[in-house]
């Protein structure tokens, strides 16, 4: 927040010096930044409060509202550069004193820079979706400014008045993109999307290492909620084990789980292999036949 704050304050002059729009829309974006920061800190506060009689599962799904929201925040930002961007297409307009406005670009660009990695390397050993989603919107904007560095730079060297708002509706569209992915990143994880696939791989390898001719396991299922992760699978063992040394088992793959893909919740399911009613529920959504009696499940 208090980056955005700074670098708002030096695109905001850089602008008023030299009348580009790229630099406004550099400048523009740096306000959407602000506003993210904020409901970001809003949104991780509610996500790391732990489980309560409402919320059994936790509060950390609540970071892809952050995400969605910060998604649809840059996606109003891009309008409004395209549309300055499309105005200024019509009536160019000579840029002035670009050597101190691209200097003081170059001061924010290098803030947002540092601020980006920090949060980035945070964001990622702590798994957060928010702090991983605002770190790479605020390296698109060290990128943007750099884009708009050298059109305005272009601009000078070569007095086509006309690249400086071109290259504001090019930033326009590349804000769009960075948009669009944050929205789905939020859609995804409310939609309780599977793990990603270099992560499913390390659970059905940990799985597999216990599959043989006596142990199987079926209907595997995992989400992701913000920085946590849910594993749900049926384990299959011979019916003449016993209680304990089938909990035995599941405890070294719980435990084989937990320690590949913290922080993790992991569910599992003890089933005789050799009952063809344990075959029955690998579906989601298990159909159940009227009339069944529970004796036909206890025979």
């Amino acid at each position: 927040m208090a980056t955005a704050v700074f670098t708002i304050g030096l695109k905001a002059a850089a602008y008023w010096l030299t009348g580009s729009v790229g630099l406004l829309s550099d400048a523009l974006e740096s306000g959407v930044n602000l506003v993210t920061a904020a409901f970001a800190l809003i949104i991780l506060t509610v996500a790391a409060q732990p489980p309560d009689e409402e919320h059994e599962y936790g509060h950390s799904k609540a970071e892809y509202f952050a995400c969605g929201i910060e998604g649809g925040l840059i996606l109003f930002a891009a309008i409004a550069i395209g549309y300055t961007a499309f105005q200024r297409l019509l009536a160019p307009q000579p840029l002035a004193q670009i050597g101190i406005g691209l200097f003081i670009s170059v001061l924010a660009a290098i803030g947002n820079g540092v601020t980006a990695l920090a949060l980035l390397r945070v964001g990622r050993r702590h798994k957060s979706v928010t702090l991983i989603a605002n770190a790479n919107h605020l390296l698109t904007d060290v990128w943007t400014s750099a884009g708009v560095i050298v059109g305005v730079l272009a601009v000078a060297l070569t007095g086509w008045q006309w690249l400086d708002p071109v290259l504001g509706l090019l930033v326009a569209v590349h804000i769009v993109l960075m948009g669009v992915k944050l929205i789905r990143t939020a859609v995804n994880g409310l939609m309780d999307s599977s793990l990603p696939a270099d992560e499913l791989h390390q659970v059905r390898t940990i799985l597999d290492r216990y599959t043989g001719d006596e142990v199987q396991y079926h209907a595997l299922r995992t989400r992701q909620s913000g920085a946590h992760r849910f594993i749900s699978v049926h384990v299959q063992v011979p019916g003449a084990w016993s209680v304990n040394r089938g909990h035995a088992l599941l405890e070294k793959v719980e435990r084989d789980l937990r320690l590949v893909l913290p922080p993790v919740t992991v569910f599992t399911h003890l089933e005789p292999v050799d009952d063809p009613v344990s075959w029955e529920d690998i579906a989601l959504y298990r159909k159940v036949e009227a009339g069944q009696l529970d004796s036909e499940l206890l025979s």
